[in-house]
């Protein structure tokens, strides 16, 4: 028996001998140790830092659009408020939905109301009332926000090199931009600063006669705060981006030193006319990037959450003149833009306008949002709503400190213990002077 062991054993070292031979230098034409990694856009990407707080935020609000998306499909049903479950199955491949619609809306019942119907007994499914107030404030705040809209597409406009803009490409990107739907009736054909060229075309009527501060791009804002509050030199902040690597971000030898001479590369600024280049002068092609990523940082800052679909970027290439790779660019500056992949998209960020997975500076627009987004991770959990910052100083300040309107807390199960021991030391302590007080009649009676 051991024999034979040996025997399968050697047999086993020696084919696997041979098959390491087969790769050598002499018995194959492709060196395989010698070949050289290729480097790709999938591979730089796949290669990035993660940022694992914006992965997590991308998660959440894939989940968000998927219910959104389903409100828009019961939105379009005629026979009421409310769809049958049954109808909705079959959505499942429309939204993108890779799970039993019926579980789905189980685990969302403070979004969606299952319910049996009062005469056909069969299973239907309308959203909750905290969900339609939600909606219903959003739409209010849009509205509301009318005058900020059109200065929106008025900047847009102005970066593009023709001053024109397809129309289509404002519909893609018009929930980034906080634009109501029908924005082509109430904003573009409403006011006299736009004129309809085409059905699909629209301009600016006098691009030259502007506001100076519709001018002036987000970036400068914190260049004159960096310049006038940190005491920098002009020439360090008058070209320089903010720059936020991810958590476990390696910098390479001389990554310092390239950054340091691109942030002080000039370059023409996103509302200024774009100067003539050429591929063979000094930093031709660096400042015609540079440009670039000042026009994606500008189209980010505008929108509300300070993100947008990759793959809806490529419809401003022709109207902003940027003839680039959109994803290669945003890869090669892992401090100003970051890709996150969940959700089957990709979708690209602005660093510096987030602080873990909150916005540094948030809209109104973005305020509703979160509430529907908070109001979806309670899942099926059984809770209340939470309480404001005002209430939980007035229940801290007031008497009834115990008190809870919002739940119970964590370590709620400490405080009757230590009740038990502070009325166990009174007990014994009062236990303790009678015992005193006894001894004492006691010595005075001998």
């Amino acid at each position: 028996m051991t024999r034979i062991l040996q025997r399968l054993i050697y047999e086993t070292q020696l084919t696997n001998h041979l098959v390491r031979l087969q790769f050598g230098p002499f018995n194959s034409t492709t060196q395989r140790r010698w070949k050289k990694p290729t480097v790709t856009a999938q591979t730089r990407l796949e290669d990035r830092t993660r940022d694992l707080k914006l992965d997590n935020l991308m998660t959440k609000l894939h989940k968000l659009k998927l219910i959104l998306s389903l409100h828009d499909l019961m939105s379009t049903r005629r026979r009421g408020p409310f769809v049958s479950v049954q109808i909705m199955s079959r959505w499942s491949n429309i939204v993108g939905l890779n799970v039993p619609i019926g579980g789905f809306l189980r685990k969302y019942r403070h979004v969606f109301n299952v319910f049996p119907h009062p005469v056909q007994r069969n299973i239907c499914c309308k959203l909750t009332s905290k969900m339609t107030l939600l909606l219903q404030e959003e739409s209010n705040v849009i509205k509301d926000m009318e005058l900020d809209n059109v200065k929106r597409i008025k900047k847009l406009l102005m970066i593009s090199v023709t001053g024109f803009l397809h129309i289509h490409a404002l519909r893609l990107i018009k929930r980034e931009l906080g634009l109501p739907d029908d924005f082509r009736e109430s904003i573009l054909a409403k006011y006299d600063d736009f004129e309809l060229v085409d059905l699909e075309i629209v301009r600016l009527v006098d691009k030259d006669d502007i506001d100076g501060d519709l001018k002036v791009a987000e970036v400068e804002k914190w260049r004159q705060k960096e310049y006038t509050e940190k005491w920098l030199s002009e020439f360090e902040t008058k070209y320089a981006f903010p720059i936020n690597f991810p958590t476990g971000f390696r910098i390479k030898a001389g990554f310092k030193g390239k950054l340091k001479d691109w942030q002080r590369l000039p370059y023409s600024k996103p509302y200024e006319k774009e100067d003539g280049f050429r591929s063979s002068s000094r930093g031709g092609i660096e400042r015609f990037e540079k440009r670039a990523v000042g026009i994606l940082h500008e189209l980010l800052s505008l929108t509300v959450e300070k993100m947008v679909e990759i793959e809806r970027l490529v419809h401003f290439k022709k109207d902003f003149g940027l003839p680039v790779n959109f994803r290669e660019l945003i890869l090669k500056h892992p401090g100003i833009f970051y890709i996150s992949t969940k959700g089957c998209t990709q979708m690209v960020f602005l660093r510096e306008a987030y602080c873990k997975d909150f916005l540094v500076s948030p809209d109104p627009v973005y305020v509703v949002r979160r509430k529907m987004l908070d109001l979806i991770l309670l899942g099926s959990r059984n809770t209340r709503e939470l309480r404001s910052q005002r209430e939980v100083k007035e229940s801290v300040g007031g008497d009834n400190h115990n008190h809870n309107r919002g739940g119970v807390i964590e370590d709620d199960f400490v405080i009757p213990i230590l009740e038990n021991f502070d009325y166990n030391d009174n007990t014994n302590s009062e236990n303790g002077e009678d015992d005193d007080d006894h001894d004492d009649n006691d010595g005075c009676k001998t």
